[in-house]
């Protein structure tokens, strides 16, 4: 059997041969003993834990039982790499962002493909309202592989970086923004709407997803 079923939970064992990464541990409503069940069978396999969404209180009492796990605030993500760092992956994976206030969600990004191994870069606060920012960059663009481009607002930032670069862009709205932006859906709706060819968009907020796919296309 493939999987470990725990009852309240069925760890799948196998992804990192179907997917090249383990079963990430998304912790919102999860206790903190259903995230250590689920952690430690992940750890009798050696394998590297990400853990989403983990809330700074939750961390504190998983440091308790895992001592040499990570935390980043900034992205709300934790992490624990046992055995030997995943290989680097070909090329640059560049995190951009439309301004600092969706960095929150290109970290979340970040951190995910930092444990899957890839090389990153990142050119945050380039949104569209000083578009100079970002044509002044366009060499830092066209070096990178794949792209992340997290912006809320209107979102517009992902079709102008794909209007510049060969490379695929992946496109995050975050739930940045004022009354009519409806916590992202404005965005959400702008990017699916892109003009330029080569946007694939996540869902709202969803720099784990981004960071992920990043990796399998870098891959």
């Amino acid at each position: 059997m493939h999987y470990k079923d725990l009852g309240f939970a069925k760890v799948d064992l196998d992804r990192t041969k179907r997917r090249g990464f383990p079963e990430v541990i998304y912790c919102e409503g999860k206790t903190v003993a259903q995230i250590e069940k689920i952690s430690q069978e992940l750890l009798r396999k050696k394998e590297p834990l990400l853990l989403t969404r983990v809330k700074k209180e939750t961390f504190l009492k998983l440091k308790k039982i895992f001592p040499k796990i990570k935390y980043s605030a900034k992205a709300n993500l934790a992490s624990l790499q046992l055995g030997k760092p995943l290989s680097v992956k070909r090329g640059i994976v560049l995190l951009v962002t439309a301004g600092t206030a969706d960095i929150p969600v290109a970290e979340e990004a970040k951190a995910t493909l930092e444990l899957m191994g890839n090389k990153i870069n990142t050119l945050y606060d380039v949104g569209v309202a000083g578009v100079h920012r970002l044509l002044d960059n366009k060499k830092v663009l066209r070096s990178a592989s794949v792209i992340i481009v997290v912006a809320g607002m209107e979102g517009a930032l992902a079709s102008l970086v794909s209007g510049l670069v060969s490379s695929p862009v992946i496109a995050v709205p975050t739930s940045c923004g004022y009354g009519a932006s409806f916590s992202g859906l404005a965005a959400l709706l702008t990017m699916l709407n892109s003009c330029s060819p080569g946007v694939a968009v996540v869902n709202i907020d969803n720099g784990f997803g981004a960071g992920y796919m990043a990796s399998l296309i870098n891959r």
